[in-house]
């Protein structure tokens, strides 16, 4: 049995064809190994191609293997272009890892910066690397990197490409490099948050131009980044949102727009929005060049504002800023992790919060489970203990808090530093890869997927 199995391990060596110098096919096991082939010019731009394909059998998984020596403390690239069918979860069926190992082919301890206070007792051994989605070119091939710096005891970076689980699914790879690089450079960023209650004035003149000093303290306190409430000009005005409602852009927007620019940089401010009959619980962003950078309409909407019309928006859309990814979402939103996971999934490395009230706990949960910064700005009392505006960190950590009434904290972030737990390494890069396979849920005006109802085989029962 043992030689057939080496048998067939070679012969399916032979039929990939002469790869590439150091790569190699490998299997966990011969029962659910898949083909493998390499083709000289099928990959993008008509470089080479290694490739995995499976059969009907779901479940299959095998893998290109390579290994690159490498020196302890050193930062190192990889990159390679990607490009699948016959699946619809591309990440987690060609998922790609690094491994990095001593001499003799063996993990290493991890004596890279890790967060605290967690597995204190552990002695971390080096978890996978995952290198991420970066871009797919109108070709269909998507390009995966990573960076990173090895542990200090590597001598070599073992890459696995995977093509695994799904059936009939075909899945290339083009031009993997794995080379050493500089450090990336320091992001530096300032996070702000407000702790203000518009109680007086009824315009939305009025309301908004209580923000201007307190946009001003965080200015002259270098930050990059400020947050204000939710639905500011309609707080404690004694209107209905739709007649709080104001278009995008319109009065307020120009204003906190203006705000933006004097003081060179981002401001998210929170409104109802009036588009046609509809109204919508916006959140704007506000840029340093004086314009709309972007817009997020609530999603989840709670009693009280589906009782007055309200409108859920549908998306989660991302912005681009000089710093980094900004995501948005508002109050309620904060109950579903579904909110905060679509804005990570979509590249939020920081996601503003405008929120009235909320769980904290669950503001340090969406921080921690989706590795992103958390920033936001809450009309209730510290004393309540409901919500805080405040800044948490990827692990969770509350980082900065405004404790009175009219008053900015700011907290310092670099967004280049990676956050390693013990364990779990970068969990942020796993979350493309590890994310359920399933899909996602759908939204109010589109067609539920079909649930097929679980039978119990032994009883004949169905479970609907």
């Amino acid at each position: 049995m043992q030689r057939a199995a080496i048998l067939f391990a070679a012969l399916s060596t032979l039929l990939a064809g002469a790869a590439p110098p150091g790569w190699q096919p490998v299997a966990f096991r011969e029962e659910i190994r898949p083909n493998f082939r390499h083709e000289p010019a099928g990959g993008r731009n008509n470089a080479e191609s290694l490739i995995i394909e499976t059969d009907a059998r779901d479940g299959l998984d095998g893998a290109w293997k390579r290994s690159f020596p490498v020196q302890g403390g050193s930062w190192y690239k990889f990159s390679v272009w990607r490009k699948t069918s016959g699946t619809d979860y591309p990440q987690q069926c060609s998922a790609i890892t690094v491994y990095w190992q001593d001499d003799n082919g063996k993990s290493v301890l991890d004596d890279r910066k890790l967060v605290e206070n967690y597995l204190t007792k552990h002695t971390p051994a080096a978890p996978p690397e995952y290198p991420v989605d970066t871009a797919t070119g109108p070709d269909g091939w998507t390009e995966v990197t990573g960076l990173w710096q090895a542990p200090g005891g590597s001598k070599a970076a073992s890459i696995e490409m995977h093509g695994r689980w799904a059936a009939n699914a075909r899945f290339s790879f083009s031009a993997p490099a794995f080379v050493k690089a500089e450090p990336p450079a320091p992001r530096i960023v300032r996070l702000a948050t407000v702790h203000h209650r518009p109680l007086t004035g009824k315009t939305a003149a009025e309301k908004r131009e209580q923000f201007a000093p307190l946009v001003a303290e965080a200015a002259r306190r270098k930050s990059d980044l400020v947050v204000l409430g939710e639905t500011l000009t309609y707080a404690w005005a004694g209107k209905t949102p739709a007649e709080a409602a104001e278009p995008i852009p319109g009065p307020t927007t120009d204003y906190f727009a203006a705000l933006s620019k004097q003081h060179n940089l981002y401001i998210v401010a929170g409104i109802f929005e009036k588009d046609t009959y509809k109204v919508y619980n916006t959140a704007v962003l506000l840029t340093p060049e004086g314009t709309i950078g972007g817009k997020y309409r609530k999603v989840t909407l709670p009693d009280s504002e589906a009782a007055s019309g309200v409108v859920p928006g549908t998306d989660f859309p991302v912005f681009k800023t000089r710093f980094g990814i900004v995501g948005m979402m508002i109050c309620y939103d904060g109950f579903f992790p579904e909110v905060a996971r679509e804005l990570s999934k979509n590249g939020a490395e920081i996601i503003a919060w405008p929120v009235w009230g909320c769980n904290p706990e669950l503001a340090k949960a969406r921080a921690a489970e989706n590795h992103v910064y958390m920033v936001s700005s809450t009309y209730e009392d510290t004393s309540s203990n409901w919500m805080l505006s405040a800044v948490w960190d990827q692990t969770g950590k509350t980082i900065g808090l405004a404790k009175d009434w009219g008053s900015v904290a700011v907290a310092e972030v670099d967004l280049s530093e990676t956050t390693r737990w013990r364990v779990l390494g970068d969990f942020r890069s796993k979350l493309e890869y590890h994310v359920p396979m399933a899909p996602a849920a759908p939204l109010w005006n589109q067609k539920a997927p079909k649930v097929v109802p679980w039978q119990n085989p032994s009883k004949g029962s169905v479970i609907p």
